[in-house]
């Protein structure tokens, strides 16, 4: 399986055809509509960051067409979220006691349910690929179980933050069955979550409820591996939460071999922007070692509550899918349209999507010239044009420059609209492909070969930082970027980024200090997705090498779908890039 996203577009035809699942939306968190003021950057206050699916069909590239998804058509019809994530609501048909979760024996009776339910409902999971099933430099060695550990063996940190970089802590999780695996590939993409004690640093923490999360890194992921995990520490009880964070996004490293890509995005962003914690947690489920995974912090109250000083405020999720044209087009003063793209996740409330319809009109309505009295009182437009610059510098190959969708949208207390990175594993990154910029975009590439199957020169790493200036799917960078003064920050962002972030004097002790932190785990880690040499390749690999011969002859050793070019290889190129850019030269740098 040299090249999943190929493989991935024929799995979604298929299942289109079979047509066997039924969209519908996840359930809305509920909360008040408050927000506080916008805090000042440099990171939160003090106290205590998918689906990345494939690119569009057609001769510069593949995958699935508008508004459709695996296993049907998306919904509202073209236009649709397309996203695989959709929630299938089964809880209150098996819920028999009326608790608003499912028990061992509901949860029994809705599996077998599900097993009638048109087949598979997955790509991957168990009985999904085997063997092969990802980039080049992946382990093609079957998974063996992982060492056996106890909460006596590992250290504790009672003092550090639970989001603390450097501190490497042990989750314990004890579910009541041995195949829990199975339990939660079944109950994938539903509403039920299987329970599961936990125990960190001696402390234990009942009824947390566990579900697999993520697409690509859960169907390209067969059963025996490293698949990424959502923990609920308030499933049952309302106040439970571990250090002031009740939900875990516990990461596989899916796409990411040095398993440091999100950790390092996520802090470079935190520089600019309001963006989620992260750190490494290591995992131990049943007594047996799973290794090393990438905790990312949830978009949610607490998040708010770190950056904003309050957990209120509305909030919505973009799901990542092409073409999906959620990058905040004006769709007109219907609500439809924005329901089937933006997934709101707090309380429904009529005027919180008369806001949204209101920014997303100013924002294209507008001309150049009026466009910054209109429209700052409605979005936080510094701080869009940091994350465009981030997102681009760093070359995230599920941003909003190449999918106009993959991102979290929040609206503050004063009714401003912000943005954020959502979906950060495919970052330091050869950017995706020929055409990718959207149609009409300026450049995209530079140098590269036009027409189908053309790509860029310099190993995919000369992204224009103005790409996507006549692409009217991406209003934040076509619209934004035509205002001057708007253009001229933007662009000193981009310079300070390159310069500060990518200089591997800087970012190279950090990325090296975070390797160190997890290098012995991740070589005795069994369950991992990637080789060790990939691993310790990943670092500072030249990019190159040696010729691969044989079978790993081809497809080429570094690309999309293969193994990562190296952290330092993509800082040193991409910073040499961007600071010849004449544009980035002249730019000033921001005060």
């Amino acid at each position: 399986m040299r090249h999943l996203k190929f493989i991935f577009a024929a799995a979604v035809a298929a299942a289109a055809l079979i047509g066997w699942r039924d969209g519908l939306a996840q359930p809305a968190e509920p909360a008040p509509r408050e927000t506080a003021p916008t805090p000042t950057f440099g990171g939160p206050p003090d106290g205590p960051p998918g689906f990345d699916g494939p690119p569009p069909f057609g001769p510069e590239g593949f995958g699935p067409p508008p508004g459709f998804r695996p296993g049907g058509f998306g919904p509202g019809g073209p236009g649709g979220p397309g996203d695989i994530n959709q929630v299938r609501k089964i809880v209150a048909q098996f819920d028999r006691d009326g608790d608003g979760r499912l028990n061992r024996q509901e949860r029994q009776a809705a599996r077998e349910w599900l097993k009638t339910q048109g087949g598979s409902r997955r790509f991957g999971g168990p009985g999904g690929p085997r063997g092969r099933f990802g980039p080049d430099g992946e382990t093609a060695e079957p998974p063996q179980p992982g060492r056996k550990l106890t909460p006596a063996e590992v250290p504790a940190y009672p003092d550090a933050p639970v989001y603390d970089p450097f501190t490497l802590r042990t989750f314990f999780l004890e579910f009541e069955s041995p195949n829990w695996e199975q339990e939660l590939a079944d109950f994938n993409n539903t509403d039920v979550e299987v329970p599961a004690t936990v125990i960190v640093e001696g402390r234990t923490y009942r009824d947390v409820g566990v579900h697999f999360r993520g697409a690509t890194s859960f169907m390209f992921v067969p059963a025996g591996r490293k698949r990424p995990l959502n923990l609920s520490f308030d499933f049952v009880h309302p106040d439970q939460n571990l250090g002031g964070y009740r939900t875990f996004n516990l990461l596989n490293a899916h796409e990411d071999p040095s398993f440091l890509r999100a950790v390092l995005f996520l802090e470079i962003a935190r520089d600019y922007l309001p963006a989620a914690r992260a750190n490494f947690v290591r995992v131990v489920i049943n007594g047996e070692c799973w290794g090393i995974y990438v905790n990312v912090q949830q978009f949610n109250k607490d998040f708010a509550r770190d950056w904003f000083g309050t957990p209120k405020g509305a909030r919505w999720k973009v799901p990542g899918s092409p073409q999906t044209r959620a990058g905040l087009e004006y769709l007109g003063e219907d609500e439809a349209p924005y329901r089937r793209l933006y997934q709101l996740k707090t309380k429904e409330a009529p005027e919180v999507w008369a806001d949204l319809i209101r920014m997303c009109r100013t924002l294209n309505r507008t001309e150049p010239d009026a466009l910054p009295a209109a429209l700052e009182p409605l979005l936080a437009v510094d701080e869009v044009l940091r994350f465009l610059a981030v997102e681009v510098v760093l070359i995230n190959n599920d941003g909003y420059w190449i999918r106009s969708s993959d991102y979290n949208l929040y609206q503050d207390k004063s009714g401003r609209f912000h943005v954020f990175p959502h979906d950060i594993n495919e970052t330091f990154a050869i950017a995706g492909g020929p055409g990718f910029g959207g149609p009409g975009a300026r450049g995209g590439w530079r140098g590269g070969p036009a027409g189908a199957g053309g790509g860029p020169r310099g190993g995919g790493l000369e992204l224009d930082p103005l790409v996507g200036l006549n692409d009217e799917t991406k209003p934040l960078r076509s619209r934004l970027l035509a205002v001057p003064e708007y253009r001229a920050r933007y662009l000193g962002y981009v310079r300070d980024i390159a310069e500060k972030w990518l200089d591997w004097a800087r970012l190279g002790p950090l990325a090296r200090r975070y390797h160190e932190l997890i290098a012995e785990d991740v070589k005795a880690d069994t369950r991992k997705l990637f080789s060790t040499e990939a691993f310790l390749r990943s670092l500072e690999g030249d990019g190159g090498g040696a010729e691969a011969s044989g079978a790993e002859a081809w497809p080429p050793r570094f690309g999309p779908g293969r193994e990562k070019i190296s952290l330092r290889e993509f800082a040193e190129k991409r910073r040499a890039y961007l600071l010849n850019h004449p544009e980035v030269k002249a730019a000033a740098l921001p005060r």
